[in-house]
């Protein structure tokens, strides 16, 4: 099996990251990271991607096979086209195509949800499941679906978990009304404790510790974002009967003072469905970058 070089991008709400990655279609390895902070525009971005794409090449001993990008929204990977985002500045964008042209490299453009989700399936906490769905929260929601040991897309719909309606009627980015996302994501925890109590925190981890540490006001934040989470899930174990749910991104980054609330919310709101086991993702936050390389390589197979 050849071992690939390939530069991974991914771009997130606030920050987009990279790595030069190598591996093979079963298993990669991040060796030189980078970093920006992302643009508002779609030119800045792809100068930004650009910049990555040099820096990290540059840093290589090897020629650069591919490129794999991953991003938030709705992504159809089969066409590399960035299809919808309510974060992020572009609608119906050819990132694939593109980029190809600019970088004189394959470009394999793909969901950065569905490409976490990847990544722990080969080699991470979902690697001997069959039916999963692998969940990073971060600046949003989404979900991975693994069914029947297949990533499933959806034409690039599927998995969009943090935008089902729980029930709070808190507006949304999106424009509907009572999204998981508006208060379980790590953005939504410190911008609800924020505006509760006056106090800037600089994220969720910083609210955690104050949920540690006993204060109402955290405590509160962190129970109505622990129950919009269960009813999310619920709504998972209802349509999919998945065997686990694996929490990924920054908020799993608080361990079991997330997930023993969690599954006891769960507990008591499950019925019929199977339960699905609670599981903390293995490859942390370079779970995006490393599916990106996966995309990537798995274009250079195909």
């Amino acid at each position: 099996m050849a071992r690939r070089h390939v530069v991974a991008v991914d771009i997130g709400g606030t920050e987009t990251k990279a790595a030069l990655v190598t591996g093979t279609s079963e298993a990669v390895a991040a060796q030189k990271h980078a970093r920006r902070a992302t643009p508002g525009e779609l030119e800045p971005l792809l100068d930004v991607i650009a910049e990555l794409v040099d820096e990290l090449s540059n840093a290589s001993e090897h020629d650069i096979d591919a490129v794999g990008i991953v991003a938030p929204g709705i992504v159809d990977e089969a066409n590399g086209v960035g299809v919808y985002t309510s974060n992020l500045p572009w609608s119906q964008f050819p990132f694939s195509t593109v980029l190809t042209e600019r970088f004189g490299v394959p470009v394999a453009f793909g969901h950065d949800v569905r490409a976490a989700g990847l990544a722990e399936c080969r080699m991470g906490a979902a690697k001997d499941l069959r039916n999963a769905v692998i969940m990073p929260i971060g600046t949003g929601i989404a979900g991975a679906l693994l069914l029947d040991g297949k990533i499933y897309s959806g034409g690039g719909f599927a998995g969009e978990i943090g935008h089902v309606n729980v029930g709070h009627g808190v507006p949304c980015a999106c424009g509907q009304i009572g999204c998981v996302e508006t208060v379980a994501s790590s953005a939504a925890i410190a911008r609800r404790y924020t505006a509760r109590t006056g106090t800037s925190v600089k994220g969720a981890a910083e609210v955690a510790l104050r949920v540690r540490d006993g204060e109402e006001d955290a405590v509160a934040v962190w129970h109505e974002a622990v129950d919009a989470l269960a009813r999310g899930i619920l709504v998972l174990a209802t349509l999919l009967g998945p065997e686990a749910v694996v929490l990924g991104g920054g908020l799993a980054l608080a361990g079991d003072l997330l997930v023993d609330p969690l599954r006891e919310r769960l507990d008591g709101l499950i019925a019929f469905q199977r339960r699905p086991e609670l599981l903390l993702a293995a490859l942390g936050d370079e779970a995006g970058f490393l599916g990106a390389a996966l995309l990537a390589i798995d274009t250079l197979e195909a």
